[in-house]
């Protein structure tokens, strides 16, 4: 009997025999865990976590019991070592007796997750929700009956002419003995100057917030003095959710299939929320309790799960939104461990496809103050494109799918050390060089002789695909030339098509047809919906092009446009914008009035749905082309020597400049 297995983050799948282990099955796939000890249960390196339910986009059903029960060698680690997190198992002792899903949690991979999303740096004006106030308290006496929480109120009164404060039930549970430690001297935390959400003993003069981008591949936290409005410390990881499906869209599959399981995507998100507020705070030594606000912003199904609603109707049309407005709640009830009375403040979402996310890249980018047209694109799984100026700003989604990150590839991988990320293709001999993720040196250098390569990320994906067109590997259309293949080894024949060898050794690294077409789509998506919004804005091109996101903040702009993924601009008008979401997170942190000027902006965006939108077919199938069928870019061809395009007249096809 034979069983199916699925891996991800890796999304790497294999059909193996009754009783395999998962590390082995791991093994044979390329599967990235880790294992010191050789699988005898000694390191605990290998552990992994068993999905459970229905995933219709792998045809199988995982679970638990499908795989060998908790055996004698994990006890006896669990009695020596301590405890494995709730749902995990060794991998090199579970063994399949049916089919599984299996996700590798980031501890447990030879080659961690890079998460590319750092705060940029930002002007932003220091205004935040919260703010300290010391005060010092009278002491009760049997001549005055007041309450201490009246004390303090009258105390902020007379020292800060601060109106009657309120604090909720978590709060005053502390105030009693916060007041008698600090000899009746405390330091109170007001938010909007009318709410106590924490009080500290004697003089406190720091206080923090968090801002979040959680998106639907990673999550990034940025620890923020809320005085100097300085990022003390800066996180990422996986989003959790991955395993549950690597796109959006199966997320919502699996919810819509699993009674139930939109809690446990909220409970998987939430759980990685407040991991890294713990990770944040303890690389800026700072105690949770002195975290006081948090800001997110996502897309609209992260945005959905993470407060807790069901984003079913965000999985079909007319894909309606709960609620779509800034939101505020407090953190105790989303399960974030910070202050007593701390709140969470999320972002408006703009659409149904267009979230929170693509509201923090507004706030952060301010096209709505520009005269100068500007197209920004936050570029991942799903597209998110703004496009306008003071005037008036449109905004779309554009599904781009998961090929700019690696997946779909053939030797596609998330960015991490060994992944190619950058490549160049001699013009004559087509000997590549490349560059690899944590290693200063280009293939060709002597200094990268022992560097371990282990696949292409999505930048090194995006340069590839582009030098093969310019080097004419790959037509217009984005076919193999192959009579290439007589001159060079590196254009190798596969079946009835062909392949370029970017890599020999081990491992092999092949572009394939099936690639290359893959992000042909991708890139054919993002142009669409950003030519629907220059036409319906019917104004002009952009004089200015931004593209944003982690991945967005990585793609070389000139390979972008090579690609066709960006219409012709002025090539030093196209800039890389950075975590423009989790800056515009940071932003509404840091400053009171940014989240009622982004609410206020995002009621103003026109909406443009582009799976109604009549023109969008015809655009998608004209930017297959590379950079595209019709468009012209003169700008480009300033820039770079482009491949003569081929033109139809009279029946016949010939090529011109």
């Amino acid at each position: 009997m034979s069983h199916r297995i699925v891996f991800t983050p890796s999304g790497k799948r294999g059909e193996f025999e009754d009783g395999v282990s998962v590390l082995e099955a791991a093994r044979k796939l390329g599967v990235d865990l880790d294992s010191v000890c050789g699988g005898r249960g000694i390191c605990s390196r290998c552990q992994i976590e068993i999905a459970q339910g229905e995933f219709s986009k792998h045809a199988l059903v995982s679970s638990a019991d499908h795989a060998t029960p908790w055996n004698a060698v994990e006890q006896r680690y669990v009695d020596k070592r301590g405890a494995l997190k709730p749902g995990r198992r060794l991998g090199c002792q579970a063994r399949l007796s049916g089919d599984l899903v299996v996700d590798v949690p980031p501890e447990s991979q030879v080659h961690r997750q890079v998460v590319r999303k750092r705060a940029q740096t930002h002007p932003i004006v220091i205004d935040p929700i919260v703010r300290l106030y010391y005060v010092e308290v009278a002491e009760p006496d049997m001549h005055d009956p007041s309450s201490d929480l009246r004390r303090v109120q009258n105390a902020l009164r007379e020292q800060w002419s601060i109106g009657e404060a309120r604090a909720s039930l978590s709060v005053l549970a502390g105030l009693q003995k916060t007041l008698r430690a600090g000899g009746w001297k405390v330091t109170v935390a007001l938010r909007k100057g009318e709410e106590i959400v924490a009080a500290y003993p004697g003089f406190v003069d720091r206080a923090y917030g968090v801002a979040f981008d959680i998106g639907s591949t990673t999550i990034a936290a940025h620890l923020c003095d809320l005085e100097s409005g300085e990022v003390l410390a800066s996180q990422g990881m996986m989003n959790p959710q991955i395993r549950f499906g690597e796109d959006l869209m199966s997320r919502v599959s699996y919810v819509m299939m699993n009674p139930g399981g939109e809690r446990e995507l909220t409970a998987a998100v939430r759980a990685a929320v407040d991991s890294l507020i713990g990770e944040a705070a303890r690389e800026a030594g700072v105690e949770r309790a002195s975290i006081l606000e948090v800001t997110v912003a996502g897309n609209p199904i992260m945005h959905h799960l993470f407060l807790g609603l069901d984003p079913t109707e965000l999985g079909g049309a007319p894909f309606a939104l709960t609620l779509d407005g800034g939101y505020e709640v407090r953190a105790a009830e989303v399960g974030l461990q910070i202050a007593p009375g701390g709140y969470v403040y999320a972002l408006p979402c703009i659409a149904g496809h267009v979230g929170a996310d693509a509201a923090g890249v507004a706030l952060a980018e301010a096209p709505y103050l520009r005269d100068e047209l500007t197209l920004i694109a936050d570029v991942g799984t799903n597209a998110e494109i703004l496009f306008g100026n003071k005037d008036g700003l449109l905004a779309c989604s554009s599904p781009t799918g998961p090929a700019f990150e690696g997946a779909q590839i053939s030797c596609g991988q998330r960015a991490a050390p060994g992944a190619i990320e950058r490549v160049r293709i001699d013009r004559e001999t087509l000997e590549p060089r490349f560059k690899v993720i944590g290693c200063d040196f280009w293939s060709d250098e002597p200094g990268f002789a022992d560097v371990a390569v282990t696949g292409v990320c999505g930048s090194g994906v995006i340069e590839v695909i582009a030098e093969m067109f310019l080097s004419r590997i790959i037509s217009q259309d984005g076919l193999f030339d192959g009579a290439l293949a007589e001159s060079s080894p590196r254009i190798e024949p596969v079946g009835r098509s062909f392949a370029y060898v970017l890599h020999e050794g081990e491992p092999r690294l092949l572009i394939y047809q099936t690639d290359v077409r893959a992000i042909q789509l991708a890139k054919a998506a993002l142009y669409a919906g950003a030519k629907l919004l220059i036409d319906k804005r019917g104004a002009g091109p952009p004089a200015r092009v931004t593209l944003v996101g982690a991945f967005g903040n990585h793609i070389d702009t000139t390979y972008a446009m090579a690609l066709g993924l960006i219409p012709d601009c002025d090539l030093s008008a196209v800039v890389n914008g950075g975590n423009s979401a989790g800056d515009g997170a940071r932003i509404a942190l840091l400053n009171l009035a940014a989240r009622a000027e982004i609410e206020e902006v995002v009621r103003r965006i026109e909406k443009i749905e582009t799976a109604i939108e009549p023109n969008f077919q015809a655009e998608f199938v004209a930017a297959m082309a590379l950079p595209h069928a019709s468009d012209s870019f003169e700008n480009l061809a300033r820039a770079i020597k482009l491949p003569q395009r081929r033109t139809t007249e009279g029946g016949r096809r010939r090529r011109r400049p």
